[in-house]
């Protein structure tokens, strides 16, 4: 609930954060999964722990610790995911991890370096086979690009930093945009652009269910061995659609992301991230128990600074 996605929870309490998008890219997922006739509760079970391994401050949490971590393997978001739920989380007796099925554990390695898949044995094999996953995994991945674009897009009008005029560069809400405030014209600004996000959304939740039920259909998909052997996701959306919403988020990168306010917490989050890595490296011993669970301490230091929350990890930084 207290990790960044785009803003940094003191940013203000009402953006989204790793635990709402966790949520949306679910809901989206189940939606298309039942569209689909697949499997919604391995859909949901994928979503929800997508991003579990992710670190303090979003991506650029995330660009530090790797970065402190470049001795010692690297860092890799979806591979902590994993870590999460097969090591870190201890609930039973008889065996580390939460016991969850090759599938889930699959679809939560959503991408993985060659060097970490040959560490994996089965689970790591299609990327290096370049081979394809369950049909689920692949919803929750068209689902958790939909979520983002879609949120980040209101986050940013929410935040001042994105203006209608702005977000009108981006082709999809442009052409929704415009038929909505034909229809709205006593509605505020707000209630449209609100509108036009919500019928962005079904518009590629629609595109992509269509799309996948032509790609199934026409290369008669019945097992799960032709799904793995495909030769490309049979889960995308059309091509136009596909074409807009890469656009999106092209022009998300340059408009919102790389905005001076945002770049000025990823600066902010760096420093904490680097100091904490270092502080701990130096300092063992205030590393917790539960993560000391390996021969490699700065693989527990990784851990344990991967699972702090923005909060945690930026008043941890101040005392220390």
């Amino acid at each position: 609930m207290y990790k960044t996605q785009v803003f940094v929870n003191h940013e203000g309490d009402m953006f989204r954060t790793r635990l709402t998008h966790s949520l949306e890219v679910a809901q989206i997922s189940r939606g298309i999964a039942r569209s689909l006739g697949l499997n919604e509760d391995l859909a949901e079970t994928i979503a929800l722990a997508h991003d579990l391994g992710h670190t303090p401050f979003g991506h650029a949490g995330q660009d530090a610790l790797n970065q402190c971590m470049q001795d010692y393997g690297g860092f890799e978001h979806n591979f902590q995911s994993l870590r999460v739920v097969d090591v870190l989380e201890r609930r039973y007796f008889n065996f580390k991890g939460l016991n969850l099925t090759f599938e889930s554990r699959e679809g939560i390695l959503k991408h993985c370096s060659i060097k970490n898949a040959k560490q994996l044995g089965t689970l790591g094999e299609r990327f290096l086979n370049k081979t394809q996953p369950s049909l689920e995994a692949q919803v929750v991945d068209v689902a958790d690009g939909i979520a983002y674009n879609i949120h980040d897009l209101e986050d940013g009008f929410r935040s001042g930093i994105l203006t209608v005029e702005m977000m009108c560069e981006v082709v999809l809400f442009q052409k929704i945009f415009s038929e909505m405030k034909l229809i709205g014209k006593s509605a505020s600004e707000k209630i449209i652009v609100y509108e036009t996000l919500r019928r962005m959304m079904h518009l590629l939740i629609d595109d992509v269910t269509q799309q996948s039920q032509k790609n199934i259909s026409s290369l008669n998909i019945s097992q799960i061995n032709e799904v793995r052997q495909s030769i490309r996701p049979l889960i995308e959306l059309g091509q136009a659609v596909d074409i807009g919403l890469i656009q999106c988020r092209q022009w998300l990168k340059k408009m919102l992301y790389d905005h001076k306010r945002i770049k000025e917490m990823s600066i902010q989050a760096h420093e904490i991230i680097t100091f904490l890595f270092d502080h701990h490296m130096s300092h063992l011993e205030l590393v917790p128990a539960d993560y000391q669970i390996d021969h490699n301490p700065e693989r527990g230091v990784a851990d344990y600074i991967s699972g702090m929350t923005d909060r945690f990890a930026i008043n941890l930084h101040k005392s220390l």
